[in-house]
């Protein structure tokens, strides 16, 4: 077995993604030792009953100290604080990193608080379930699935090879991208779908001619899966969108202009419109199964990921 990438990686936050890097690590020996760290005593104690790292912290310091990785695992409303209370603690030659949904707004928060001689480069892994906390994770979440590295300025190029290897160990594929692109990407492939999944399940609500129960009880694929990501977590989506404002909103008025040209499609009975742009439409998603990212079976190849969490 080869020797680990990082004698000490502190993972702050114990939801899904830092679970899920703990399992992958541990499979694949990237960590010496694993220390962490999450705001709440209840999943701090349910990290520790389960075993999830070698050692639960009191603190976000206390986990940091002495780390050769730390990996802030928080909402992103929530780094600013964790990187000013670590900042004291962070020794000579660590890497900071994160895995964030929004880039620019976690650079803008973390970076005044990084010592010099520390390494930070935000990381973004774009993997994840609608399930959360310490018990959600598993090794495989990563495998064949993208991971962003966005360095900062001056980011040392020795450092991230070193992150970027342990993303590939943990099953990932590694694309470097610039933090504004990034946030402009994902507005189009999380963010705003992600916004629309909330929006037509409120619609769902606030229609009374269809009750609850029906909502429920006739949920065909279409719902169904609008549901499966408007159950991730609030207080993270929140985040997401208070600090990608602009290229969630720039993204959110074309989905606008292209919804008002389906409506006048519709009204106007044009067919040839809908069946053009729903041939285009299709191609898109072949193509993200074609890539890999996802499979045609009518659960989108959640049913065996689904089993093995309810086993």
């Amino acid at each position: 077995m080869s020797a680990p990438i990082y004698g000490r990686v502190a993972l702050i936050g114990l939801g899904l993604i830092a679970s899920s890097m703990a399992h992958a690590m541990r499979r694949a020996n990237l960590a010496g030792e694993i220390t962490g760290h999450a705001r709440s005593a209840a999943t701090r104690e349910t990290a520790a009953e389960i075993g999830l790292v070698d050692r639960v912290c009191d603190t976000a310091a206390e986990a940091a100290d002495g780390a050769d990785l730390v990996v802030l695992c928080v909402p992103v409303g929530a780094m600013e604080a964790v990187a000013r209370e670590i900042a004291p603690v962070l020794k000579p030659g660590a890497t900071v990193s994160d895995v964030g949904s929004v880039k620019r707004a976690v650079i803008e928060a973390v970076a005044p608080h990084i010592p010099e001689g520390v390494h930070f480069i935000p990381a973004h892994p774009l993997a994840g379930t609608e399930h959360s906390g310490p018990r959600a994770g598993f090794a495989e979440l990563f495998d064949n699935r993208w991971c962003l590295i966005v360095p900062v300025e001056n980011s040392d190029a020795a450092a991230t090879a070193r992150l970027s290897a342990l993303w590939e160990g943990m099953g990932a594929h590694v694309d470097v991208m610039d933090a504004d692109h990034h946030d402009l990407v994902l507005a189009v492939t999380s963010h705003t779908p992600h916004l629309i999944a909330y929006t037509m399940v409120g619609v769902a609500d606030d229609l009374r001619r269809v009750t609850d129960s029906e909502v429920i009880k006739y949920s065909a694929a279409g719902f169904r899966d609008f549901t499966r990501i408007a159950a991730s977590d609030p207080t993270m989506w929140r985040d997401v969108f208070l600090t990608n404002k602009e290229a969630t909103l720039e993204i959110l008025g074309r989905f606008t202009e292209e919804l008002f040209a389906l409506q006048r499609a519709i009204r106007t009975g044009d067919g040839d419109h809908l069946h053009d742009y729903f041939t285009r439409t299709r191609a898109i998603r072949r193509g993200i199964i074609e890539a890999g990212q996802d499979t045609a079976a009518p659960d989108f190849g959640r049913g065996a990921a689904s089993a093995r969490k309810e086993g």
